[in-house]
């Protein structure tokens, strides 16, 4: 012990005991401190990732076309946007097949769809065509016109898709026709044939 009563060893004071048992307790403190913030955190890391519900939307789509008669399309919903399924004729396939000078892009260089799917129909049986139904303009839903007259004429085809909006003119593979207000061809998503009858979309 020194002559003012402070045993050897003690730091500023303290005996060693008391500094082990401080130690300690600040040890249990910040330990509960950190405890209590990854508690207070958790929910707000939890927000951040996606619903069960935005899970499945984005998700893929399974389709049954077969009860879809050439000529009439369906409408799925993927991801949040329409998605059409169309069935097309002989003859409205046979009308894609052919030059159109009409076209901003008949070869689908500009425009976004599966590798598998840059063709004339952009699709990938010549028989059903699967496309985003929102116009490439303003988001706008074409409108599928088979007795259209004016479009027929200027497609050269059994039909093709109007946008009501802004008036966007685009043939039965979603290509865009010229001097209109949509820059590209429709968006061609992802999809697969699960059989015959079955179409996987995403």
């Amino acid at each position: 012990m020194s002559a003012d009563g402070i045993s050897e060893g003690a730091i500023d004071g303290i005996s060693a005991t008391e500094a082990t048992r401080r130690r300690h307790w600040v040890q249990a403190a910040g330990t509960m401190g950190g405890v209590g913030l990854l508690a207070a955190a958790y929910p707000f890391v939890a927000s951040l990732s996606p619903s069960e519900k935005a899970k499945a939307q984005g998700g893929p789509v399974i389709a049954d076309i077969a009860a879809l008669l050439p000529g009439t399309l369906m409408t799925v919903a993927w991801r949040g946007k329409p998605v059409w399924l169309m069935r097309r004729t002989p003859s409205m396939v046979s009308a894609l097949l052919k030059p159109d000078a009409a076209l901003v892009d008949p070869m689908s260089k500009r425009s976004e769809q599966p590798v598998a799917c840059s063709n004339a129909t952009r699709s990938l049986r010549a028989d059903v065509f699967v496309a985003v139904a929102v116009c490439t303009h303003l988001g706008c839903t074409p409108i599928l016109q088979l007795n259209n007259a004016a479009l027929n004429a200027e497609l050269d085809a059994p039909g093709g898709f109007l946008c009501p909006c802004h008036g966007s003119r685009f043939d039965l593979a979603g290509r865009v026709v010229k001097n209109v207000p949509a820059p590209i061809n429709l968006e061609i998503p992802v999809h697969s044939f699960l059989s015959p009858t079955s179409v996987q979309i995403g």
